[in-house]
């Protein structure tokens, strides 16, 4: 036995030495920068309202592109439809327990994720979000268009179109989708700045698909016939308005601003269908949340909030370099 004493003193030794010279990495806890482990890829899950839209097609392109340079593993799933809450639920909880490095998320509800992220958390992956906000819950950072201000350019592009005066409808998209509702309310707010102007209706909801969308459009159409301005805060609200325009033979008459762009809302806005859309940088968004969350995984310090900006396109600028770059993204 006395002979056994001191090589098993060593062997603790060396333990205590080993964990010295390499401790176990600590969870991170309400977004603090969690500590990969030193060998193998950084995974980082992309979690986005709904995967059938053109606008996530470009935002995972911007992902991908952030994790092919950055050397990072994109992993990109979400629900197939943006009315799917518990689905995206599930998706953030698969995820959780997986233990991927970190998530990006764009909420389809800014109350229902919050556990969810804030388990995530616990657990030590770091949550950052984008497109559209989260209620009292701190992450990483937060990755979007400043929606309210896109919604005002919005309203005072559809005001200057009328010239101050008319009447005009804004069919909103879904309740409790954060981003969307901004856009409605900087909406509101320009046409509380043009007294000349009367929002006839702006409590009528799209819901998530284009189908949804077209039937509140034309219920909206045929109870309203003296509307001369409409604005839709989505790309799937603004394509529902204009099948409904189009097969009521009004589309080009009343004047149409959306919002986001797709192949459809494009050639609509050629053909004068369509009077003007505001465009987001959806690219720009997935690559600026890769990049910010490989950042924080790193321990450098980021920005809270990162405005990814906006444009108003009309038929006379959408041929120009800038603008055709949002338009038509490389998915």
């Amino acid at each position: 036995m006395k002979r056994l004493a001191l090589p098993l003193a060593l062997v603790g030794l060396a333990g205590l030495f080993l964990t010295a010279c390499n401790p176990p990495a600590e969870p991170a806890k309400d977004g603090a920068a969690a500590k990969p482990a030193a060998s193998g890829k950084l995974t980082i899950a992309m979690i986005p309202k709904g995967t059938s839209h053109v606008f996530w097609k470009s935002v995972e392109a911007g992902a991908k592109k952030a994790g092919d340079e950055l050397g990072v593993e994109v992993i990109w799933k979400g629900p197939l439809k943006e009315d799917d809450k518990d689905g995206q639920v599930k998706v953030v909880e698969d995820f959780t327990a997986k233990k991927v490095s970190a998530i990006g998320l764009a909420p389809l509800d800014n109350s229902v994720l919050r556990v969810p992220v804030t388990n995530a958390q616990d657990a030590g992956i770091p949550v950052l979000i984008f497109d559209s906000g989260l209620k009292d819950v701190d992450t990483v950072s937060f990755v979007a268009t400043d929606n309210k201000a896109a919604g005002k350019l919005g309203g005072e592009r559809l005001a200057k179109l009328l010239g101050g005066k008319g009447k005009v409808i804004l069919l909103r998209y879904m309740e409790g989708s954060a981003s969307t509702m901004e856009r409605e309310d900087g909406f509101m707010e320009a046409m509380k700045e043009n007294p000349g102007i009367t929002v006839i209706s702006e409590n009528q909801h799209a819901g998530a698909s284009v189908e949804s969308a077209q039937q509140v459009a034309e219920n909206l159409l045929q109870r309203f016939k003296d509307v001369e301005g409409i604005f839709c805060p989505n790309e799937s609200s603004a394509f529902g308005m204009l099948r409904t325009l189009q097969n009521a033979g009004l589309a080009g008459k009343i004047k149409f601003v959306g919002f986001d762009a797709s192949d459809q809302l494009l050639t609509a806005l050629e053909k004068g269908e369509i009077d003007a859309l505001v465009v987001q940088n959806p690219e720009k968004m997935g690559y600026l949340s890769v990049k910010t969350l490989v950042a924080h995984l790193k321990g450098e310090k980021v920005e809270k909030r990162i405005d990814t900006g906006a444009a108003v396109v009309d038929k006379e600028n959408m041929k120009t370099p800038e603008i055709n770059d949002l338009l038509h993204p490389k998915l």
